[in-house]
Formats: C-alpha cells, sequence, structure tokens
C-alpha cells in the first residue's frame, strides 16, 4: 500500500470509535475474551514473559492487565548516568530545542510550546535537549524515571489519536502535538526542570501515572493539576512514573545543560528502560 493511500485511510478511519471499543476489549475479565487475545496477541509479537512478573498468561485476568504488566526483581539495571533511558522502545528523534523547535521526524519540524501546551515552560526548555521513544506493541509500556524529580505539575492536553507508527509520524506535520496528551515537569536538584510527555494515539485505551491512576479526560478541556504548593512528591530515578494501556510515544525535554549522549544512543536504534542515556560533559 502506498503512503499517501494509507494516510488517507488513516485520516477517515474512526478513530475515537475503534479506540473505545479497543478499550472494552482490553479491560473485559471474561476468560474466554482476555485469554485468546493475551496468547494471540504474545504470539503475534514474539513477546518473551519470561521477563515479567506474572510468566504465565493465566495470572492476568484482562488485556489490560497484561500489556502494563510488571517486569521481575532484575529484569533491567539501572545505568551509572545522569539520565537513563525512561521507556523499552526505539529512539525516533533526538536533538536540540532551537527556536523553540523539535524535530518529529527528517524534514518536519514542530513546536514545543505546542506539545507542552505552556509557552512559559517552553521557553524554560529553549536551547536544551529533546528525545522521542516509540513504544511498539511488543514492548514493555511502563515509563519510569530518567533521572531524580520533584513533581510539579502534570497537564492533560485533549486532541486527536492519530496513529504514533513512525510512517504515520514521518509524513504528518506536527502530529504529536495534535495527538491526546498529558504532560508532567518535574525538578531535578542539579538539571533544573524537565518535561516528560506521554503521546496518546489511536486504540491507546489510556494513560496513567504512578501517583494519580488513571487520567481520565473530561471533554475537550486542559486540565492541570499544581503539585509545587503540595508535600513534594519526589521520585527517584529509575521509579516507575506511568503507563499506557496500548502503545504510543514518549518525549522527554531536558534542560539546556552541555550533555554529552551515550554512543548507544541514536535515531532509529532499540533502546531499553534504565540503558544510559545521557551525561554532563
Amino acid at each position: 500500500m502506498s503512503t499517501s493511500l494509507s494516510l488517507f485511510i488513516h485520516r477517515i478511519t474512526p478513530r475515537r470509535w475503534l479506540t473505545r471499543c479497543a478499550g472494552w476489549l482490553a479491560a473485559c475479565r471474561q476468560p474466554w475474551v482476555a485469554q485468546p487475545l493475551i496468547r494471540g496477541y504474545a504470539k503475534w509479537y514474539g513477546i518473551d514473559l519470561a521477563e515479567a512478573l506474572h510468566a504465565d498468561p493465566r495470572a492476568y485476568d484482562s488485556f489490560n492487565a497484561f500489556f502494563t504488566r510488571a517486569l521481575r526483581p532484575g529484569a533491567r539495571k539501572l545505568a551509572d548516568a545522569d539520565w537513563t533511558s525512561p521507556a523499552d522502545g526505539i529512539v525516533s528523534q533526538f536533538g536540540r530545542i532551537s527556536l523553540g523547535q523539535m524535530i518529529q521526524a527528517k524534514q518536519r519540524r514542530y513546536s514545543g510550546a505546542a506539545l507542552l501546551a505552556d509557552a512559559d515552560l517552553a521557553r524554560a526548555l529553549e536551547g536544551g535537549w529533546f528525545t522521542t521513544i516509540y513504544l511498539s506493541p511488543r514492548d514493555y509500556h511502563r515509563v519510569h524515571m530518567p533521572c531524580e524529580g520533584r513533581l510539579l505539575g502534570m497537564r492533560h492536553v485533549p486532541g486527536t489519536l492519530y496513529s504514533v507508527r513512525p510512517e504515520i509520524v514521518q509524513h504528518m506535520d506536527g502530529l504529536l502535538a495534535r495527538n491526546e496528551r498529558l504532560v508532567c515537569w518535574f525538578e531535578h536538584p542539579l538539571h533544573g526542570v524537565y518535561a516528560m510527555v506521554l503521546v496518546g494515539a489511536a486504540i491507546v485505551g489510556s494513560i496513567a501515572t504512578a501517583w494519580h491512576g488513571q487520567v481520565a479526560p473530561r471533554g475537550r478541556r486542559i486540565q492541570q493539576w499544581d503539585y509545587g504548593g503540595q508535600a513534594p512528591l519526589r521520585l527517584p530515578q529509575g521509579a516507575e512514573m506511568g503507563h499506557f494501556q496500548l502503545g504510543s510515544t514518549v518525549v522527554l525535554l531536558m534542560p539546556g545543560n552541555a550533555w554529552r549522549f551515550h554512543p548507544g544512543w541514536k535515531t532509529g536504534r532499540a533502546v531499553r528502560l534504565g540503558q544510559a542515556m545521557a551525561d554532563r560533559r
């Protein structure tokens, strides 16, 4: 199928209806629904349950429970680095935040302010670095802290539900800043303020955080939670931050220090949770 035809079909597909249907199936706890879905999905994508806390598919009472499965202790080791990978996935892009713009794909840029839905936060991160990680269907789908952070705020931004598969992202302007997303920003005691954006997509049932649980959209308005004035919530490097119910993309926006990315951090390269990403020069 040609790219243009694929994009046309994707645009006219009733994505929200499909997402609601997928969400219902994924949440269903009837074994005759859940177990065929789990076993078929694991076989199709070659998922290695040996890494999971529960290796037996029968331990999961729904597809959502299977998809958001925890890892067994020791399955991932946290590298000795200032910044580590927050997830398993593929590095879609990384680079400098220049004139408020980031690279979505080759020759396609988008606005940091649009992604964050916050011009002030975007200005604070100007001159910093960003990295985008695409979580494929076979990946572990919990997201962890790339470094220590004190939670400052969280913002749910309504939007579309386009697929974030690489072939779609490469041909649709500003897709990551158009999709539904959850923006969380933190403060590191040395590095300063940074942001993590969990981008929703077609068939993604929901997004949840460790401190809030499932973030349920209410209409088409932006929702914001401020944590700066409350008892501080500090999450150590490697701690679970949130998860997707069905897969998507994480965008990390780092402050403007002189970071040296590790040799293994390359566009198009598969990465694993806890892998070394960057250090101070």
